[in-house]
């Protein structure tokens, strides 16, 4: 098996998910991009940690069958096994979550719960929005990705295996998604 190197916070996340099994061989090919333990430092570039395993499987196929189009991520899922799909979706739903971000404007908190509600985004996402099967957990995902997958959604430019999330976001402002991206990061 081979290893990467670990920094102090994904040290600790490791060892509190000794439970779990040791990271997968191509873990190392996610941890440029989504980071230690699964928490993504990258601008647009989503944290995989706690995400529900049948989404977190269900997305890898769907990049490397090139249904999906993420250049990044095609390359790095050519070819890949199931085998390794299960085995890296398993482990990086074992991870727990990335922390919350901190509120940083309340009013646009109170926007975004209000919309997340009218909308009725829980009954997918769950009411604490940490997912299910195929749907994202959305609580503590990076601000900037929810908003840039939810423009890409809004705009047909994302591709998955139904047009739900389209219809859902139809009809609401940048303001109304920046406002609702902003309330599903802060919540743990």
């Amino acid at each position: 098996m081979r290893r990467f190197p670990l920094g102090a916070a994904a040290l600790a996340a490791a060892l509190f998910c000794a439970r779990a099994e040791a990271a997968p061989e191509r873990a190392d090919l996610c941890v440029a991009c989504h980071g230690e333990g699964g928490v993504s430092a990258l601008e647009n570039v989503p944290s995989l940690a706690g995400q529900p395993e049948t989404f977190l499987a269900l997305q890898m196929i769907l990049f490397r069958e090139r249904i999906r189009k993420v250049e990044p991520m095609e390359v790095v899922m050519e070819g890949i096994a199931d085998a390794d799909i299960e085995a890296l979706a398993r482990w990086y739903a074992a991870l727990p979550p990335p922390p919350s971000s901190p509120v940083r404007d309340p009013e646009r908190v109170a926007r975004g719960r209000a919309l997340s509600a009218a909308h009725r985004c829980g009954v997918c996402h769950r009411p604490d929005y940490s997912g299910q099967n195929q749907v994202p957990r959305l609580a503590g995902q990076r601000e900037d990705y929810l908003l840039h997958a939810m423009l890409d959604y809004q705009a047909g430019t994302r591709q998955g295996t139904d047009t739900t999330m389209q219809g859902v976001l139809h009809g609401l402002s940048p303001r109304d998604l920046g406002d609702l991206a902003h309330y599903l990061a802060t919540l743990r």
